[in-house]
């Protein structure tokens, strides 16, 4: 079975080239102008006040919950901690997404067996993500105190030294001195009140202007760290989604495949064998009456049947072909290429032989590309290498054709990344226009 590429090989996936905007300052200048910029600047000072409460509450509620555990009260106030510490824990996420651009999925619920306030204290306090989220409260609270600090102290003695020059005249009018004092003493002071003096404070603010907001953006990465870390789900529960979501491709793929060979027997082999029963049947009754035309009949007959027999030949190598499993990879791959519309070198470096599961969605996949380079790619020539690293099996597939294929939403590419995902594999694409195109699949190695 052919998978598409797109709507020809030029577009796989219809993807259109999209130009970038190309400013006309460079990004270090830009930056302290940039929404990117004010947005982490704000999530930073926010941070500090939501801080210092989420803090105190859990500081609060958990030293409370402690010193009750003596009572029966110890177990609802500590649940209550760490019921408000999740409910911290959805702002954080929302405010992350909102300044910082950072999307982090909701934890996994609470897991209760049956309903009730006594069934939900102990799902709070079994839960995982409710004691992360208040490690989060523990450890959010002095990395916003010193981000906090460094941030507006590097923002306003920036933007304050870089203006100097449109607001130095209020030292002389109002203060009565030259103007900003830089040194000072008994015997003498120095102040910053010449042209020269005035330019030099305004280039060092200047400097700090803009430096301040990479500082600023390597502050928030310890945040998006402590965000993704702490207040999403967990790397169990994130691995339980992929295996679901990759259990329901597996069990599409089968249900695709098994409509595929159902179609193809009933619009084929069993077709043409119904067709030859009645050929068989109409010479039957001409034997006695006509022998020449039976004869033909018979003759005719015998040729639907290789030719069915030809097809059931076809439709067994599409489902898992002999050769694979007598001769492993090299052999199969070889036959494969020998049926490609381009010259094809296979060159397959194995040690040993993976697990027969490996072994087909490898097959299969190198088959599909191959098709679709018949199919799609007007190249001259195809090269396909097999090779291991470490404990991945390495698929490589390249082509001199047209080029422009994309793994988008829609594409063929698309669908057979999914299988791939599906057992733990990885799928890249490389296909500048014009080509060449490079595809390049990674697999689980699974010794027999």
């Amino acid at each position: 079975m052919a998978t598409e590429y797109g709507h020809g090989y030029g577009n796989w996936g219809g993807s259109e080239v999209i130009e970038e905007r190309r400013h006309r300052l460079p990004a270090g200048l830009r930056a302290p102008f940039e929404a990117r910029s004010w947005g982490e600047l704000a999530y930073v000072l926010l941070s500090l006040p939501i801080a210092i409460v989420m803090f105190t509450y859990a500081v609060t509620m958990v030293s409370l919950g402690a010193g009750l555990l003596v009572t029966f009260l110890g177990i609802p106030v500590l649940a209550a901690a760490l019921a408000g510490c999740r409910a911290f824990g959805m702002l954080e996420r929302t405010r992350a997404r909102g300044l910082l651009g950072v999307t982090v999925a909701d934890p996994e619920p609470l897991r209760m067996k049956r309903s009730g306030a006594v069934a939900w204290m102990g799902a709070v306090l079994r839960s995982g993500t409710s004691w992360r989220h208040l490690l989060y409260a523990f450890l959010h609270f002095p990395w916003a105190v010193f981000a906090f600090s460094v941030a507006l102290s590097l923002w306003v003695t920036g933007w304050a030294m870089l203006t100097y020059p449109l607001w130095f005249w209020v030292f002389p009018m109002w203060a009565g001195q030259g103007g900003l004092q830089l040194y000072g003493d008994d015997s003498h002071s120095v102040y910053l009140d010449n042209p020269f003096e005035i330019t030099v404070t305004a280039g060092i603010g200047l400097l700090f202007t803009l430096a301040t907001p990479w500082i600023v953006r390597a502050l928030t990465m310890v945040d998006r760290l402590l965000v993704q870390g702490l207040l999403g789900p967990s790397r169990l529960a994130t691995r339980v989604v992929e295996l679901e979501s990759d259990r329901g491709a597996v069990v599409d793929t089968a249900a695709a495949d098994l409509r595929r060979i159902e179609r193809d027997l009933h619009d084929g082999a069993q077709a043409r064998l119904v067709a030859l029963a009645m050929d068989l049947g109409l010479a039957k009754e001409k034997l006695t009456e006509d022998p020449d035309a039976a004869a033909r009949m018979v003759d005719e007959a015998h040729g639907e049947v290789k030719t069915a027999l030809q097809e059931l030949r076809d439709l067994a190598r599409g489902i898992h072909p002999a050769v694979l499993t007598d001769r492993g990879l090299d052999a199969a791959l070889s036959a494969v290429a020998s049926r490609c519309a381009v010259p094809v070198q296979v060159d397959v470096d194995l040690p040993a032989r993976p697990v027969p599961a490996i072994e087909g969605i490898a097959y299969f996949t190198v088959s599909e590309l191959l098709q679709n380079i018949s199919k799609h790619a007007r190249a001259g020539r195809a090269t396909v290498d097999v090779w291991r690293v470490d404990d991945r099996l390495m698929l490589q597939v390249m082509d001199d054709g047209v080029g422009g294929a994309e793994a988008s939403g829609g594409s063929g590419l698309a669908g057979l990344a999914e299988r791939l995902d599906a057992v733990d594999g990885i799928l890249v694409v490389d296909s500048p226009q014009g080509g060449p195109t490079r595809v390049t699949a990674e697999l689980p190695w699974r010794m027999k």
